[in-house]
């Protein structure tokens, strides 16, 4: 009879829980030496300025934390010009285009550093203080903030007001100030300009996700038998059992004025093309499988698809259970920001759905997620907890029915007001990781990935690799599509397909990177060991040196073996220094990258320190001469505990 895998002690699981939050904030930092943050590239960071304006470089040890700048920027603490106050500018009358310039000119400066799309707060000015506006004085600023953002083919969206009597109007204020929250949305000037946000949809088997992203896309309702999913499904298989087993993609589009680009068409679904042409704002829908068969295919999505954030769909009649919590785990483990959306709720009884809700809650306040959940029932709360989202600390909670479409709304407003989330530079070398490969009639080999750093045009030079051998095979782009679109060019942090000249398909595959062609003609360095720190989330026993799992690192999914460790065991919650090799090629890989290896179940975590290892160098000293001793004793110890497991 099989043995079953030993279940973890609670003082075990504690460990591991609060392990997995800090090694979280490690991981956050080193991403930020590997890609450099996207504020970087619009404006000085915090950190990049106390470099410039006084030569030193502050210490790696000290801590840096977004949520601050953010603050800080809001309360323009860093900035000595005096500045014209907001109301000024909002209330001025009459043909003052200089005043009117200055407005444009302040929207223009958000419009950058929000990606082409910000909120702005009528009714408060930079640092947080009221404006103190009327209802007449309100009318006059949000058409002069109207005209200010039509000068940058912008259009506004009155997202909520307070004390202006209107429709989308919150809750009072003892003061009766009116204030709004308005969204400014540029329009693009080419479909490459289009604002991307990629997010990964995760869960438990017959959890809703393929149901609702079909009622999300298409516009129509479900009808309880699977109707809305139909469409996301890629193989017969899928559409026969009614399970996601592949990576699938779908799309939704945003206008400038904040509605959901669909078909004048009842029941037509409009095409990628046709979302494309019509969106200043896209959000691609990552649809991964929920099925523990299937939970390799999901990883690999997880990893290379780079989601900005993860949307984690939990059936009401069955609670956080299965593959859900695997899910949400590797989510934190990789720094994305999580929302969770309950579906069913249309039959679910009172008292089951009270005890999801329960259940969630407890998850998501434990010591390894230590998030704040937030239950959107209103669209007031919807709209505050979109703004605020930059904070990794907030976990907003929908309740939805696919059928009745009850709450859907608050979906679509939240997805419309995400605010841009993620780390790249455009200023940096091009580097593309390939996610899948394509051989497209009349055009050639394809592949379809994530540019990471860097901007690629049509008809560049270019190299693929590493093959089996660690070479490189060079090429150039033939073509570049987005969304199924024609586009010159691709930047960093754009999803992009390139058709590629005089390379065959059976020559490129997943995992592979495209790079710029090396001046001097000289091959990129590819590596078959290279050094981790590492965190082991659950593992029965101990892990020494030969144990071999599936390592995933972004696009690579490989066997690697152990070949070092910095001390003579690991086991559950440990965080250590250790050595991989590759089993079967050499991979092209860099210091920040992010890595996961599992054995069936995710074992562990961690992220890439330094490529290549050096024998003569092992990470563990030397060790006295009793340690095989105190191996053996170790070794008597997890007998011990087997055996209280097992009797």
């Amino acid at each position: 009879m099989a043995s079953k895998p030993a279940k973890q002690l609670p003082h075990e699981k504690r460990k591991g829980e609060a392990a997995l939050s800090d090694f979280a904030e490690y991981v956050e930092k080193q991403q930020a030496l590997r890609f450099p943050s996207s504020k970087a590239v619009v404006g000085v960071s915090a950190t990049a300025a106390s470099t410039t304006t006084t030569g030193k470089t502050l210490p790696a040890e000290v801590d840096h934390h977004e949520e601050l700048d953010d603050i800080l920027d809001s309360l323009n603490l860093s900035d000595p010009a005096p500045n014209v106050r907001l109301r000024d500018l909002l209330l001025s009358t009459g043909n003052d285009g200089d005043s009117l310039q200055k407005l444009a000119d302040v929207v223009h400066e958000r419009l950058v550093e929000g990606h082409s799309e910000t909120v702005f707060d009528i009714g408060f000015e930079n640092n947080g203080d009221s404006m103190r506006l009327s209802i007449e004085e309100w009318n006059t600023a949000y058409k002069r903030l109207t005209e200010a953002a039509r000068t940058l083919r912008a259009d506004c969206q009155i997202l909520l007001t307070k004390n202006t009597g209107g429709e989308l109007d919150g809750t009072a204020t003892k003061d009766q100030e009116c204030s709004g929250k308005i969204m400014i949305r540029q329009a693009p000037a080419t479909v490459e300009q289009v604002i991307e946000t990629r997010i990964a949809v995760v869960g438990n088997v017959d959890a809703g996700k393929s149901s609702m992203l079909g009622v999300l896309v298409k516009g129509d309702l479900d009808d309880g038998r699977g109707k809305a999913r139909v469409n996301l499904f890629r193989h017969k298989h899928e559409i026969d059992t009614g399970r996601t087993s592949s990576v699938g993609m779908e799309i939704m589009g945003f206008d400038t004025k904040g509605q959901v680009v669909v078909s004048d068409t009842p029941g037509r679904k409009l095409s990628w093309e046709e979302i494309g042409k019509r969106s200043a704002k896209v959000i691609t829908f990552t649809d991964l499988a929920g099925h523990e068969r299937y939970l390799r295919t999901t990883v690999f999505g997880l990893l290379s698809s780079s989601p900005n954030y993860c949307l984690l769909m939990v059936a009401a009649n069955n609670g956080l259970i299965g593959m859900s919590k695997e899910h949400l785990g590797i989510a934190l483990a990789l720094n994305v920001p999580v929302m969770v959306v309950i579906t069913k709720i249309d039959i679910c009884p009172p008292q089951i759905l009270e005890q999801t809700i329960t259940q969630i809650t407890r998850i998501l306040k434990s010591p390894g997620a230590r998030k704040i959940p937030i239950f959107i029932k209103t669209h007031e709360e919807c709209i505050n907890t979109a703004t605020q989202f930059v904070s990794q600390r907030i976990c907003p909670i929908f309740q939805v029915s696919n059928v009745t479409g009850e709450n859907l709304d608050l979906v679509r407003a939240f997805l419309n007001i995400l605010p841009h989330h993620g780390r790249y530079d455009a200023d940096a070398p091009f580097e593309f990781h390939v996610n899948d490969t394509f051989s497209v009639p009349h055009v050639g080999t394809v592949v379809s990935g994530i540019v990471k750093s860097g901007v690629i045009h049509a008809g560049d030079d270019v190299q693929i690799g590493p093959d089996s051998l660690g070479r490189f095979t060079q090429t150039s782009i033939r073509s570049i599509e987005r969304k199924r679109i024609g586009v010159p060019a691709a930047s960093a942090g754009q999803s992009a397909s390139f058709a590629l000249r005089k390379v065959r398909r059976k020559d490129v595959r997943k995992g592979m990177v495209v790079l710029s062609k090396s001046p001097d003609g000289a091959s990129p360095k590819v590596y078959r060991d290279f050094v981790a720190e590492v965190l082991i989330l659950s593992h029965a026993t101990t892990i020494k040196t030969k144990y071999q799992a599936m390592l995933h690192v972004g696009p690579v999914s490989q066997t690697c073996a152990i070949i070092d460790v910095d001390r003579p065991f690991i086991r559950t919650g440990d965080r250590a220094t250790v050595a991989f090799r590759f089993v079967q090629r050499p991979e092209y890989l860099a210091p920040g990258d992010r890595l996961l290896f599992r054995e069936g179940r995710t074992k562990g975590l961690g992220i890439v320190k330094s490529v290549g290892y050096d024998p003569s160098n092992p990470l563990m000293p030397k060790q006295p001469e009793d340690e095989p001793g105190l191996i053996n004793s170790l070794a008597q110890e997890d007998k011990r505990r087997a055996f209280q497991e097992y009797g």
